[in-house]
């Protein structure tokens, strides 16, 4: 895997299609209450931003990766966002944004979380990591995670795997940006 598909940072052209506000100076500690209430209308103008991307982006990995920096920096419950490619029977990591690259840069469908969507071609939320036998931590300061396949014509291309500090912190709102998200990223592929 060459260096600039493990970029944190968005290209300068993809930052300037849609550049996300600055993240809070440090994220909050691991927390073991839910999510707070999340406002409709804030999704809806992410929507607008990635559509923006979507229009303007010249290929896949700065579509991926502005996607993840602006999941990241607009929704606050948002620790960690990858998007993994399938390369044969593997995930690959191919542009991810936080605070840390995971260790986990490839891993095998059908293993863990993410390898569970890639063989279902279902969404997965997972409230308690905890809980999960088949969770793999990248960090240990996840409580909850959500991954979200790329499909075309029924075919898993990647997934978007959302990593967040809170437990049980992605509901229906999360659940719908980040298919149509999947959607749009299906079309880069």
């Amino acid at each position: 895997m060459t260096k600039s598909r493990k970029r944190s940072g968005a290209s300068a052209t993809a930052r300037s299609a849609a550049p996300p506000p600055p993240r809070r100076a440090s994220q909050p500690p691991p927390d073991s209450s839910p999510a707070p209430e999340r406002d409709p209308l804030a999704y809806e103008e992410i929507r607008r931003l990635l559509s923006s991307v979507f229009r303007e982006a010249s290929g896949p990995l700065e579509a991926q990766e502005s996607v993840c920096e602006i999941l990241y920096h607009e929704l606050n419950h948002y620790s960690w966002v990858g998007i993994y490619m399938v390369d044969g029977d593997e995930l690959e990591l191919a542009a991810w944004a936080g605070s840390e690259e995971t260790e986990h840069t490839r891993i095998k469908i059908g293993e863990g979380i993410c390898g569970l969507a890639a063989e279902s071609g279902e969404t997965e939320i997972v409230p308690d990591v905890s809980q999960n036998e088949q969770f793999i931590a990248c960090f240990a300061s996840t409580r909850s995670e959500i991954v979200v396949p790329i499909l075309r014509d029924r075919e898993v291309l990647g997934e978007i795997d959302v990593d967040s500090d809170l437990l049980d912190a992605f509901d229906e709102q999360d659940v719908r940006l980040l298919e149509w998200t999947a959607a749009k990223l299906s079309g880069f592929a």
